[in-house]
Parts: C-alpha cells; sequence; structure tokens
C-alpha cells in the first residue's frame, strides 16, 4: 500500500495549515534531518550486524591452515 497523489496532497495542506508558511521550510527541514539520521541509524546497525555474523562464522569454522 502505498501513498497516492491526493493522500500526499491532503498531507502537506495539513502541515501548511498548521504550522503556516513562515515555519514550513523550518519543519521540512527538520524532517528531511530526522529521515537521514534514521537512515544512517539503520546502515550503522546492518554494518554492526553483518561484522557480528562475521566474526561468529569465524568462532564456529575458524580457518583453515
Amino acid at each position: 500500500m502505498s501513498i497516492g497523489m491526493g493522500e500526499l496532497l491532503l498531507i502537506l495542506v495539513i502541515v501548511f495549515v498548521l504550522f503556516g508558511a513562515g515555519k514550513l521550510p523550518q519543519v521540512m527541514g527538520e524532517i528531511g534531518k530526522g529521515i537521514k539520521g534514521l537512515k544512517k541509524g539503520l546502515k550503522e546497525e546492518d554494518k554492526l550486524k553483518n561484522e557480528s555474523l562475521a566474526k561468529d562464522e569465524k568462532e564456529v569454522n575458524p580457518p583453515k591452515e
């Protein structure tokens, strides 16, 4: 299920009414920073998970010499 153009327009109108034209750029900037931080956190979590799995794999199956 995705958000269509009509729903997106309705959300933007509600945000515009609630915050006004003066604060709208500031609010959108904060939302953008939040999304960027979320993506960064997810990437770091994936990286840590992959490192942990690789470490566990090496402990279970040590390299043959």
